[in-house]
């Protein structure tokens, strides 16, 4: 079993990982973007116990504990390395993303863990080795990929291995989020999909992602609001979340180009080139009138993905 080096047991690391919006309608585990809205996950061994802290946005609704997604990476990546661990650990998560609303948190967790593990364990792993542990942990591959790449991503699964491809997403393009202040699990939001789905469904879904992602690519934004369209997921989520079809109308009404859920939701997300603050207000206030409080984000796409530092103790 490889040993780790004492210059390695000094270090310390911390990664900084971009939250991510997923689906963008049509693409159901599939389409993945990168949001200029941030967690880190700081990594350093420990002559005792493991330790895991998390503050933040959200902490109270996250563990505190060896349960926590992030060690549950740590641990993997030591596993499959063949590295042997210190004694201990001392894991800080500093969450900015709120939790379980469809924004990526977890998936910004497992690949902190991940990402900083490696560098512990001498990189042993290539990024698209790590993107295989995160969609193993996670179940599905387009928030991962997203937030470790940065910009739009394209992700399929064969045999085990996930093959992505990253496109550079407009600067132009804002997104706008409104945030119902009640989580809605990834399991709740599958349990309401149906077995299986009829085949002109599949066919309205292919041709609309396929279309979303030529729009993208060409620049031609007015495509978005037929291309972002959806029979696969959203018609069945959005019954959980009160006033969604009023609050995408007014998005629309205000100027936004599309509607569509963050990954499972609750989160509602409007893409525009403009007009993005008056979008914003409607959108709250339509939440407003169906009793339910929201906060509200407009962001940029990240562009760069997970960011890795590594500091070392000096030596005096």
């Amino acid at each position: 079993m490889p040993q780790t080096s004492n210059s390695e047991l000094r270090k310390k690391v911390i990664a900084r990982i971009p939250a991510s919006t997923t689906n963008l309608g049509p693409g159901f585990d599939v389409l993945g973007l990168a949001l200029q809205l941030y967690s880190t996950v700081t990594l350093e061994p420990s002559e005792t116990d493991t330790e895991v802290i998390v503050n933040g946005v959200d902490a109270d609704k996250i563990p505190s504990t060896s349960e926590h997604v992030a060690f549950q990476a740590v641990e993997l990546v030591f596993k499959r390395s063949g590295t042997k661990p210190p004694k201990g650990f001392k894991l800080h998560i500093d969450n900015g993303i709120p939790a379980i609303r469809g924004l990526g948190g977890s998936g910004t967790a497992i690949l902190g863990g991940l990402l900083t593990a490696n560098v512990l364990c001498g990189t042993p792993f290539s990024d698209a080795e790590l993107l295989n542990f995160a969609t193993e942990i996670e179940g599905h591959p387009d928030n991962v990929a997203a937030s470790l790449y940065g910009g739009i991503v394209v992700s399929a699964q064969e045999n085990g291995h996930v093959h992505t491809v990253q496109l550079a997403c407009p600067p132009e393009l804002s997104i706008v989020l409104a945030i119902p202040d009640f989580p809605l699990s990834t399991k709740q939001a599958r349990e309401v999909l149906p077995k299986s789905v009829d085949f002109a469904d599949a066919i309205y879904n292919t041709s609309r992602s396929t279309l979303l992602i030529a729009s993208i690519a060409t620049g031609q934004f007015e495509m978005l609001r037929v291309a972002m369209k959806d029979r696969l997921h959203q018609p069945y989520r959005t019954s959980l979340i009160p006033g969604f079809n009023d609050v995408a109308e007014a998005a629309i009404s205000a100027g936004a180009l599309s509607v569509a859920l963050s990954g499972a939701g609750p989160t509602v997300a409007a893409y525009c080139i403009e007009h993005d603050e008056q979008i914003a207000k409607q959108m709250q206030t339509v939440f407003n009138m169906h009793q339910i409080v929201s906060d509200i984000k407009i962001l940029k796409s990240d562009a760069d993905g997970a960011n890795v530092q590594i500091f070392r103790p000096v030596h005096r």
